[in-house]
């Protein structure tokens, strides 16, 4: 090693004056401050980034982490001063976001594999791409508002199922984006060599394309399912709150970031205290969801 490295500053040592490899090179010293310089900038920039990361989780672990009990899981939200937990808004959420998820994620896998295996053709789609990315960059409490409007008012109350037709929009275009993204990264070659061996389209991506890209198509359920857990505005206008157990779809239910919402804004301790255990349960778990996703990814 050393005497390799003794080669290489010997030959660089023998370069020409007019080198751009040269050290005394006008052009080599000028890249090599702009390299630092970009370097330095890039470095500021992530201690920027992660200061405000770990002070967002440090605030929630000093003020919500005390509040982490066996009572926090076991009973329902207290009324005004009162001694109780979030049972109730966890259940809620865990039931809202799976049936959103059920919901969600067949209609994202199958149109995302339409657009990698059948969309090479036509208008349909690069346009359904464009709606796909629009919908992804739609706000919240607009897609709240139309399961409002569509559902809510037609049947005159407010449920679980409406809060889960909402979030399922939400995880639609996150699932087809990923999967669109993931089967596209498939070499052809893959499947020429199936449709060679004379294996029928429908079998080439469920036993060749799919096996694949299931890394990235769970790790895009995840990071779905990881952003419907704190989603607030669609839930006030649809599945709204319960202060008692509920286990029925078709009523109101408790949920956790809208009863975040309410507890955070009273003037009593209790649920403010309630407020900060809440949102630091979901941050750890969006933050849990999130490793999952990089390790599935990794693993593959």
């Amino acid at each position: 090693m050393s005497n390799q490295m003794t080669t290489n500053s010997s030959h660089a040592s023998r370069l020409p004056a007019n080198s751009l490899l040269h050290s005394g090179n006008k052009i080599y010293k000028k890249r090599r401050v702009v390299n630092k310089i970009m370097l330095t900038l890039s470095l500021c920039t992530l201690i920027f980034g992660l200061f405000w990361l770990f002070w967002i989780i440090g605030t929630l672990l000093v003020k919500g982490g005390g509040s982490l009990s066996l009572d926090l899981f076991t009973q329902n939200t207290p009324g005004p001063g009162g001694q109780g937990g979030l049972a109730n808004a966890i259940v809620g959420s865990v039931m809202i976001s799976a049936v959103a998820t059920l919901i969600g994620t067949p209609i994202g896998i199958l149109a995302g594999t339409y657009l990698a295996e059948y969309g090479n053709r036509g208008w349909l789609a690069p346009a359904t791409r464009f709606l796909n990315d629009v919908l992804l960059s739609a706000p919240s409490i607009v897609i709240g508002l139309f399961i409002y409007s569509v559902y809510v008012a037609q049947i005159g109350h407010y449920s679980g199922w409406a809060g889960s037709f909402a979030l399922a929009i939400i995880v639609i275009p996150v699932v087809v984006r990923t999967t669109d993204n993931m089967l596209l990264l498939i070499p052809n070659s893959l499947r020429e060599a199936a449709v060679a061996l004379g294996c029928p389209k429908y079998r080439m991506i469920l036993s060749i394309c799919y096996r694949a890209a299931l890394s990235g198509i769970i790790t895009g359920v995840l990071l779905a399912v990881a952003r419907i857990l704190g989603e607030t505005a669609p839930l006030l206008f649809t599945a709204l709150n319960n202060q008692f157990m509920s286990w029925s779809m078709n009523s109101p239910m408790a949920n956790l970031p809208v009863t975040i919402y309410q507890f955070a804004a009273s003037p009593f301790n209790d649920w403010n205290q309630l407020a900060w255990a809440g949102a630091t349960l979901i941050t750890l778990l969006v933050l849990g969801l999130n490793i999952v996703a990089r390790l599935v990814t990794r693993s593959k």
